[in-house]
């Protein structure tokens, strides 16, 4: 981790029943003002989900600066005539001391504040694939030192209430998560995000 970063985070990804593709795709970056990640799920499994997720994470690759709106437009823009996918985005604002999130379908996000205590946002419903979709866009304001949890649809209820994911060690969460999760096996390709926002 560089000295100047204020955002740690870690990635656990899994494809269902430890197949070759899988159809999760994430990205994350931070600039001197903030820092986005997104992760994305394409429809189905195998190589044709693992390309629309690709998509996706394309797009906001080549438009960090967007706005979280402007990203979901585009993304949806840019799934016309491919399979589609379910994306989420986070985006933190340093200067504005806010988080940004939107969601649509079955990616989730887990905000947890300095007391441990959880707040989770609900998706909006459907997928992206090219056709006009409404959609909302939540903006809360960011505590001295939040953490947040982004993950795909292999992540369960009963995975979510473990109490390790309240660690403030990024690391440790993914790597307790991946001895919990070890002798599972998932039906569904699996990507939990940690990040430990440190102001």
């Amino acid at each position: 981790m560089r000295e100047h970063n204020k955002v740690e985070t870690a990635v656990f990804q899994k494809a269902k029943k430890n197949r070759y593709y899988c159809g999760d795709s994430y990205f994350y970056t931070e600039t001197e003002n903030e820092y986005i990640c997104a992760l994305a799920d394409g429809l189905g499994s195998g190589e044709l989900a693992k390309e629309s997720s690709e998509v996706v994470i394309g797009v906001i690759k080549d438009n960090i600066d967007a706005t979280v709106e402007q990203l979901i437009k585009e993304c949806n823009q840019k799934l016309s005539g491919k399979r589609g996918a379910v994306i989420g985005i986070l985006r933190i604002d340093f200067r504005a001391h806010q988080y940004t999130f939107s969601s649509i379908g079955n990616i989730g996000v887990l905000a947890i504040n300095e007391n441990g205590r959880k707040k989770r946002n609900i998706p909006n419903t459907g997928y992206l694939a090219g056709y006009h979709r409404p959609f909302k866009v939540v903006t809360d304001g960011l505590e001295h030192a939040a953490r947040f949890i982004l993950f795909s649809d292999g992540v369960t209820d009963k995975d979510l209430s473990q109490w390790f994911l309240l660690n403030k060690d990024v690391y440790q969460v993914v790597q307790m998560f991946a001895d919990y999760t070890d002798s599972v096996t998932r039906t569904d390709d699996t990507t939990l995000i940690a990040i430990n926002y440190q102001g």
